[in-house]
């Protein structure tokens, strides 16, 4: 029984309550600790240049300074976009488990976790509908959709980890980078905060419920977690490259730009770069078995 397993992992027990107590004295309330500008500089970088789907490849050797940055306004808002979506089904996924058989433990910090995410969508929305005016919708994802069996629990985690860690990936850099906005560098640098935090319960958690669910799971089972997971990277990485960012920032071949920059040959270097603490913890922990990541 996975409570079993949580419930004597004294390791587990500590990061909980070390990682509870965090939350409480870190807490802000993003209400009041934005300062929203009326607006932001078009002529500005909204995202790092070297996140942007177009760096290094040909494609941006034929843009101009003024279309690149115009490209990473749209970026940006599709970044911050995605983070909405998928926090919205993690706290769909996190409260239907909060206070249910296996899950009682890890209930107090999950409390935690639904609150700051809930304030984390409410300002990454704000950002987009203050600056981008809109929303973008996810792209079409139906093959991942998380099977229901044994091991959903664990693909339902090993999701929010793998969203969490591409995200902090982006957070981090952009929090860093001087050439962004105060506003930008701000609301990266606060979630980036949050974020360290719910990965690493994240992982503790995926690695326990991979322990109960590789007890009895067969190879092919296990191959099939594998392969999930693995699809589930690709789409989340593929989610960066939107047609409709491109067709906003003045592309006039938003599709073919997409599959141009889907199949050049710096993309497996950024999808490796994006995903390399992910995939060393998946290796390790023996979710995955290499770092290769296939195009579809």
């Amino acid at each position: 029984m996975v409570s079993a397993l949580i419930d004597t992992n004294e390791r587990f027990l500590g990061i909980l309550s070390r990682l509870s107590e965090k939350s409480v004295d870190d807490y802000y309330n993003p209400y009041r600790v934005f300062s929203w500008p009326e607006t932001l500089p078009e002529s500005m970088w909204w995202m790092s240049p070297e996140l942007t789907t177009t760096h290094g490849s040909p494609a941006a050797e034929r843009m101009d300074r003024k279309q690149l940055q115009a490209l990473s306004k749209y970026e940006s808002i599709n970044f911050y976009s995605l983070n909405v979506h998928g926090i919205r089904e993690l706290l769909i996924e996190v409260t239907k488990r909060i206070h249910t058989a296996g899950f009682e433990t890890p209930s107090e910090f999950f409390h935690h976790f639904i609150g700051e995410e809930n304030e984390h969508m409410w300002f990454f929305a704000e950002f987009c509908l203050r600056y981008g005016g809109k929303l973008y919708r996810q792209m079409p994802g139906a093959t991942v959709s998380v099977p229901v069996g044994r091991a959903e629990s664990l693909l339902v985690f090993a999701r929010i980890l793998i969203f969490e860690e591409l995200v902090d990936h982006f957070n981090s850099r952009m929090a860093a980078d001087e050439r962004l906005h105060e506003t930008i560098r701000y609301l990266n640098r606060i979630h980036h905060q949050d974020e360290s935090r719910h990965i690493a319960f994240g992982r503790e958690l995926v690695d326990i419920l991979f322990t109960e669910v590789r007890r009895t799971a067969s190879e092919e089972e296990l191959r099939q977690i594998e392969a999930y997971v693995k699809r589930y990277m690709i789409y989340s990485f593929e989610s960066l490259f939107n047609p409709k960012v491109y067709r906003d920032a003045g592309v006039e071949d938003p599709q073919g730009l997409r599959r141009e920059l889907l199949a050049a040959p710096g993309r497996p270097a950024f999808e490796q770069q994006v995903f390399r603490k992910t995939l060393r913890y998946l290796e390790k922990t023996g979710i995955i078995r290499d770092q290769e990541l296939s195009p579809r």
